[in-house]
């Protein structure tokens, strides 16, 4: 089950907690860390329904790697309610350079087992997933 590039598992929560927020938003983000002695990525951070961006991004470390999913609320040109589901791939400037090859390696794999991906981001400083950048890729 692991990664062949990585050597990363992917733990079943990570897909669980993905299905909660795209079929019952259960949640507004979820935040993943590779934890690297076990080989595995698994879910950090679970982010209630009522948290703002703010509280997302406040929630991601500031000098190391993450993947997070973000459910980004929207209203359309026609004033029509939307949502969209975000894969942020977080890998700041500062953070090692063997988290950020870990963090590179397994992203496609990672995002396979995670149906439901509307919008990818590729982050490296908090001006690259800014919410107005979120607001231009959502429409």
């Amino acid at each position: 089950m692991a990664n062949a590039v990585s050597g990363m598992a992917v733990n079943d929560d990570c897909k669980l907690k993905f299905l909660e927020l795209k079929a019952k938003r259960t949640y507004r983000f979820i935040i993943y860390k590779i934890e690297e002695k076990q080989k595995e990525i698994l879910v950090e951070k679970l982010g209630e329904p009522n948290l703002t961006y703010e509280d997302f991004t406040a929630s991601l470390p500031e000098n190391e790697c993450r993947y997070a999913i973000y459910d980004f609320d929207f209203v359309t040109e026609e004033n029509l309610q939307k949502s969209k589901i975000f894969f942020i791939a977080w890998s700041p400037d500062t953070s090692r350079v063997r988290s950020k090859m870990l963090y590179a390696s397994s992203k496609e794999r990672f995002k396979r087992e995670l149906d439901g991906i509307q919008v990818e981001l590729q982050a490296t400083d908090p001006t690259e997933m800014g919410l107005d950048v979120i607001r231009g890729r959502a429409n």
